[in-house]
């Protein structure tokens, strides 16, 4: 019965995932290069770079902010910039959305390196192109993995608060949603486990895990007394009620680095999101926690796919165009 069972699950979870596999109409990321500014914008990376060392210096947490802001960016119309557009009485962007509101930041820092990039190059750089490599830096000055950025990515005309409601995963959603949620965009389970390590230096908001901190985490942890003393700890900084804007780091062993930490935590099944234990947790994700132990035994190649599934991630572009915004929250004039 109970093998059944599993044979079941099984079929459905590759029917699903079948199902959901990317058209033969992805977006087209052939016009990204790594020498796109070499000629019309040649210091525009050095420019990125030298504003993030001053962000992450002044509070290391400025790189979580970044990093979600072009994960967040991407999973709407592709990686266009769209995330950064202000509400107007013409366009309503994607601020509001409820993966966004309240726990998105970071905007005043695209705000002063744009500053830069056009007082250096009037009109050249794109602000997503701009998120592609400041996500990068982020990354680097925290101790995690270099990768080469391809740019030439347009800014989106419009933003969507209906696609950023629907497309950008939540912390309480199931793992078969997720995987689905990721094959849409054209990104394996491989590539989900590997980004959600990203989560290695990010915080979450008390109203995104306390379903979980007072749900299934003694299950999931099995009661361990260690465990209990980490839970009663989040649970001071998030009570049954009220706190929701309080935060906690979603890697409490270290927070401030981009390391594998993370993956343990989901081993040890003290995962702060339903979302992300759901990875390690789930009885049909065999795979997903394959991913996670090998990216906990082997921090290399957990940053060798990281590298990989970011990239893959940031080629995702909108194939509607653009346009090269002259400040990030506004489409031009």
């Amino acid at each position: 019965m109970a093998s059944s069972k599993f044979i079941f699950i099984f079929i459905f979870v590759c029917f699903v995932v079948g199902s959901l596999m990317p058209s033969t109409k992805a977006q087209d990321p052939s016009k990204l290069t790594l020498e796109y500014y070499s000629k019309t914008c040649p210091h525009a990376q050095e420019i990125v770079r030298t504003e993030m060392e001053c962000f992450v210096r002044a509070d290391p947490r400025n790189a979580a902010l970044l990093l979600r802001l072009h994960f967040h960016d991407c999973f709407v119309q592709g990686c266009d910039g769209s995330v950064l557009l202000d509400d107007t009485e013409t366009l309503i962007g994607e601020k509001q959305a409820e993966q966004n509101v309240n726990s998105l930041k970071g905007f005043d820092l695209v705000d002063k390196i744009k500053e830069k990039l056009e007082a250096e190059c009037p009109g050249v750089v794109t602000c997503a192109d701009l998120l592609a490599i400041a996500a990068r830096d982020a990354v680097v000055l925290v101790g995690g993995p270099y990768w080469d950025v391809p740019v030439g990515r347009l800014d989106a005309k419009k933003g969507s608060l209906d696609l950023a409601n629907d497309d950008i995963p939540t912390a309480q959603q199931g793992l078969l949603t997720l995987i689905s949620k990721f094959w849409a965009k054209g990104l394996s389970a491989t590539d989900m486990v590997a980004l959600v390590g990203s989560h290695t230096i990010g915080f979450a908001r008390c109203a995104n895990y306390r379903d979980r901190i007072y749900g299934d985490f003694e299950q999931t942890s099995k009661y361990n007394p260690s465990s209990e003393i980490y839970l009663n700890k989040v649970k001071e900084t998030c009570p049954v009620d009220g706190g929701d804007d309080n935060i906690s780091a979603m890697d409490y062993a270290s927070p401030a680095a981009f390391d594998n930490a993370f993956y343990e935590q989901l081993i040890k099944g003290e995962g702060l999101l339903n979302s992300d234990q759901e990875m390690w947790s789930s009885m049909v994700g065999s795979q997903t926690a394959d991913l996670v132990n090998k990216y906990w035994a082997d921090p290399g190649l957990f940053f060798k796919q990281f590298s990989d599934s970011i990239v893959k991630m940031g080629n995702i572009t909108n194939p509607d165009g653009g346009e090269v915004r002259k400040n990030c929250r506004f489409v031009n004039i």
